[in-house]
C-alpha cells in the first residue's frame, strides 16, 4: 500500500510538472501573439498631413486614388489631415503626429531643420515662388525703409512668402503692429481696408486674390529677388528606416497621373533648403518680438 501510494503520489508531481510545462508553452504563445499584433498595430496606420486655406473635402477627394494605393501597398491603414493654415502644421510636426507631410517650403524648412522630417520627392510648386510686399495704390509709400513705424500684415507663421521671408527684409525696423491673417487672401484684404499699410504674399497669391477685391486697387511696394524653393513631400523620423525607403519605393513606383494628382515628382531633384533654412534661422532670433507693440525686429541678447 505505501509503495503505491507513493507512486500515486509520483504520477500526481509528473502530471502537474506537465501541465505545468503546457501552461507554461501556452503562456509564452500567448505573450509572442499579442507582442506580434502590438506590433502589426503600431504599423497599420499612416496620417498624412496636407495644408489647406479653404479646401478641406477637396484635399480629402483629391487624395483618394492616391490613398487607395498607398494603403495597398503598404498594407496600412492611410489617414488624411488637413491643416488649415502653416502655424497649425508646425504643431502637428512638432508633436510628430504626421508620418508623411505635403510640406510648402516654409514648413518643410523649418521639419528639416528643428524636427528631423526627411524630404523625399518635391512638390509641383511653381518654380519662379517670390515673396512681395503690398499696398494700397493711393499710399505714398515708396520702399520698406518707411514702412518703419507702421502697421503691416503677415501670414501664419511657416509661410516661406507670408513670414519668412517677409520678417528677414524688414530685419531692424520697429513696427507699430504686426497684423497675421489666417489666408492669404485676407492679407490683401485687411491692407485694402486700410487695417495695415502692407502686407506680405506671394506674387502668385497677389495675381490670384487681387481682382477679387471690391474697387480697390493694391501695387507692388517690393519684390525678393531671389526664388523661393518648392515644397517636398517629408518624413517623419519615428518611421523606422526598412519602411522609410519601402515608403520611397512605392511612391517612386506610382502612376505618373496618380502622383499628380497629389502634387508630388518622383522624377525631378529635391529643392535646395540650405538658403532657406538660414531664412528660418535667423527669424526664430526675431520670434519673441513679433507680438509686442511695438514690434522692434531685432535679435534678442542671449541670457
Amino acid at each position: 500500500m505505501f509503495f503505491q501510494s507513493l507512486a500515486n503520489v509520483i504520477d500526481d508531481l509528473a502530471y502537474q510538472q506537465s501541465i505545468s510545462r503546457r501552461l507554461f508553452l501556452v503562456q509564452m504563445l500567448l505573450l509572442t501573439a499579442c507582442g506580434a499584433k502590438t506590433t502589426q498595430t503600431q504599423i497599420e496606420e499612416l496620417v498624412i498631413g496636407v495644408i489647406s486655406y479653404e479646401q478641406g473635402k477637396q484635399i480629402l477627394n483629391r487624395f483618394d486614388r492616391f490613398n487607395r494605393y498607398l494603403g495597398e501597398k503598404m498594407r496600412a491603414r492611410i489617414e488624411i489631415e488637413p491643416a488649415f493654415n502653416e502655424t497649425l502644421a508646425l504643431d502637428r510636426i512638432e508633436a510628430r503626429d504626421w508620418s508623411l507631410v505635403f510640406a510648402p517650403p516654409g514648413v518643410a524648412a523649418s521639419a528639416i531643420a528643428y524636427h528631423q522630417y526627411t524630404p523625399l520627392f518635391p512638390l509641383q510648386d511653381d518654380r519662379n515662388l517670390r515673396s512681395i510686399f503690398v499696398v494700397r495704390q493711393d499710399n505714398p509709400v515708396r520702399d520698406l525703409k518707411a514702412l518703419n513705424g507702421q502697421t503691416i500684415v503677415l501670414g501664419k507663421q511657416g509661410s516661406a512668402t507670408g513670414y519668412y521671408f517677409p520678417l528677414y527684409n524688414l530685419y531692424g525696423l520697429t513696427l507699430a503692429e504686426i497684423m497675421f491673417a489666417p489666408t492669404p487672401k485676407t492679407v490683401l484684404e485687411w491692407v485694402a481696408q486700410g487695417k495695415a499699410t502692407a502686407g506680405a504674399i506671394s506674387e502668385q497669391e497677389f495675381n490670384l486674390y487681387s481682382s477679387q477685391l471690391d474697387s480697390v486697387q493694391l501695387r507692388v511696394l517690393f519684390t525678393d529677388p531671389r526664388n523661393v524653393p518648392s515644397g517636398s513631400v517629408l518624413i517623419a523620423p519615428t518611421i523606422e528606416r526598412n519602411r522609410e525607403g519601402y515608403i520611397r519605393q512605392v511612391m517612386s513606383d506610382a502612376p505618373t497621373a496618380l502622383a499628380q494628382e497629389v502634387g508630388y515628382l518622383a522624377d525631378r531633384s529635391l529643392p535646395d533648403y540650405q538658403y532657406m533654412i538660414s531664412v528660418v534661422k535667423r527669424v526664430r532670433a526675431i520670434a519673441t518680438h513679433v507680438r509686442e507693440k511695438p514690434a522692434r525686429l531685432i535679435a534678442s541678447e542671449p541670457s
